[in-house]
């Protein structure tokens, strides 16, 4: 199955959470905290939102940082994903 999402929504696949902390104290998982580095799996089309124009700027393949707390996790085929605005991309990362 595969996603396509729809106007200034991206699809994000997470980097996988720390499970060390910089001291090397080793965390639980419900310690951890929610990636903020992602990948783009899938963009969708833009256009008009809230009455504002929408024009892309993140396209398939880049590496982004997003906001911790944004988005709706979803579970497709047994893999984690997560679905953002555009908006809530933060920086993508070169």
């Amino acid at each position: 199955m595969t996603i396509k999402p729809l106007l200034d929504k991206v699809v994000l696949k997470l980097d996988d959470a720390e499970e060390t902390t910089a001291s090397g104290i080793v965390l639980s998982t419900a310690a951890q905290e929610k990636p903020q580095f992602a990948n783009v799996v899938a963009v969708g089309p833009g256009g008009v939102v809230d009455g504002n124009e929408v024009k892309m700027t993140i396209k398939v393949g880049d590496k982004v940082i997003a906001s911790k707390y944004a988005g709706t996790d979803v579970k497709v085929d047994g893999e984690d994903y997560t679905i953002v605005r555009q908006s809530d991309i933060l920086a993508i990362v070169e």
